[in-house]
């Protein structure tokens, strides 16, 4: 169903929009109607090869916060046992963590099968896209009328500290936004960033969160896709993991320059160009 050269590009892709508040999932479901493939983008194949992509990404972000991940999970276990979080900041991020992946796992859970048929509608996409722009530019300006001042003693704080002062409910609030990925054309990242910045967070440590963020959900998403890969042939499961390959890759390429990028720029680049990619790919496919 994918040629060699396909899976590649749809899995570098991936990769590259999945941390860029862009959708990766609109970009994949978009990209193969704007050049003619002839793919059946709703085939069960074809959405286990795009979770086998997030999959490579996820691990990419296990790899790159893997220092992070260990003291959480520690700290998560060493609460569970004592059954208290006190002043333990990796202990409170865990439980925040948690919580922000239960909306989008729920919502995800209940409305799978309707949510899939998105996946072969790529005007839908399209709309969502442009309706992803509005989300960006609607945060990146409640960002900035805010009192956004950060006092002294907190710059010099580390991330995982400030971020650590969440109430849970605000967790559970960026997850609720994160939900909103689940339609192709809107980005998960740029929704948990978008939460985040609402939450009161600023661009650094709510890009990190969201970044920790997508790790639990993508995983629990490939536990449940991957194992249909089983049902395709040897030729087409090669395919699939060139993909995998080219996302990792791109997503290493692109969580580098991200948490870089936002510790001094917004987000309103991000919503100036899904605005016009997906305005561009409605005249395109129609």
């Amino acid at each position: 169903m994918l040629t060699l050269l396909q899976s590649i590009v749809l899995g570098a892709l991936q990769g590259l929009t999945e941390l860029f508040p862009v959708s990766s999932l609109g970009h994949s479901v978009i990209l193969p109607a704007v050049f003619g493939w002839n793919i059946d983008q709703g085939d069960p194949f074809f959405v286990s090869f795009l979770v086998l992509t997030h999959l490579a990404t996820a691990l990419v972000l296990l790899g790159f916060f893997w220092e992070d991940w260990k003291k959480i999970i520690v700290a998560v276990i060493r609460s569970v046992l004592k059954r208290r979080i006190g002043d333990d900041r990796y202990a409170k991020l865990g439980w925040l963590l948690i919580i922000g992946t239960v909306p989008a796992g729920l919502i995800g859970l209940i409305f799978q099968k309707k949510l899939e048929a998105l996946f072969d509608a790529p005007n839908a996409a399209a709309l969502f896209l442009m309706g992803n722009a509005v989300v960006l530019y609607a945060s990146e300006l409640y960002a900035r009328r805010r009192d956004a001042k950060v006092r002294a003693g907190e710059r010099a704080a580390v991330s995982d500290g400030r971020i650590a002062k969440l109430s849970y409910a605000k967790a559970f609030g960026v997850g609720v936004a994160q939900s909103i990925a689940l339609f192709p054309g809107f980005s998960r990242t740029g929704a948990a960033l978008g939460g985040g910045l609402i939450a009161g967070l600023n661009h650094e440590d709510a890009a990190r969160f969201s970044f920790l963020l997508a790790t639990p959900i993508i995983l629990a998403a490939a536990v449940l896709k991957v194992p249909h890969l089983a049902t395709g042939s040897g030729e087409s499961l090669m395919v699939a993991c060139a993909g995998a390959i080219a996302a990792a890759i791109a997503a290493y390429l692109s969580v580098r320059f991200l948490t870089r990028y936002f510790r001094t720029r917004t987000l309103m680049p991000f919503a100036i160009y899904c605005a016009a990619a997906g305005a561009l790919a409605l005249l395109l496919i129609s």
